[in-house]
C-alpha cells in the first residue's frame, strides 16, 4: 500500500512536471524556430522558392545551433545570441532556396 502510494507521488511530483517541462520546452522551440525562420526569410534577399515547412525548420535548426554557438562557443548575451540564431537560419533558408547546380561555376565541369 505505501509503496504504490510513493509510485502516485513519483509519477504526480517527478514524471509529470518533467514531462510538462519537455513538452514546453519543443513548443518553445518550435514557435522561436518559426519566428527564425520568418526573419531569416527577410533577411535573405529576392524571392524564396521554399515551403513553410522547410523555412519553419531552417528557424528550428538556426534557432538551436545558433543559440549553442552564442551560448557555448563564444559566451555572448542575449542579442549577439538572436542576431547569431537569424544569422544562421538565413544561411539555411538561402542555402535551401538555391536550385541546384546555381552554386557551380560555369564552363568549368
Amino acid at each position: 500500500m505505501i509503496l504504490a502510494l510513493f509510485v502516485v507521488l513519483l509519477v504526480l511530483f517527478v514524471v509529470f512536471p518533467l514531462l510538462g517541462m519537455a513538452l514546453w520546452a519543443l513548443f518553445t522551440t518550435i514557435v522561436v524556430g518559426l519566428v527564425l525562420g520568418a526573419l531569416g526569410r527577410l533577411v535573405v534577399p529576392g524571392r524564396q522558392r521554399i515551403s513553410l515547412l522547410v523555412t519553419a525548420l531552417a528557424g528550428i535548426i538556426g534557432a538551436i545551433v545558433g543559440g549553442f554557438i552564442g551560448d557555448h562557443v563564444f559566451g555572448v548575451g542575449w542579442l549577439p545570441t538572436l542576431l547569431l540564431e537569424i544569422g544562421v537560419s538565413a544561411l539555411l533558408v538561402a542555402a535551401m532556396s538555391t536550385p541546384r547546380g546555381a552554386g557551380k561555376l560555369s564552363g568549368l565541369g
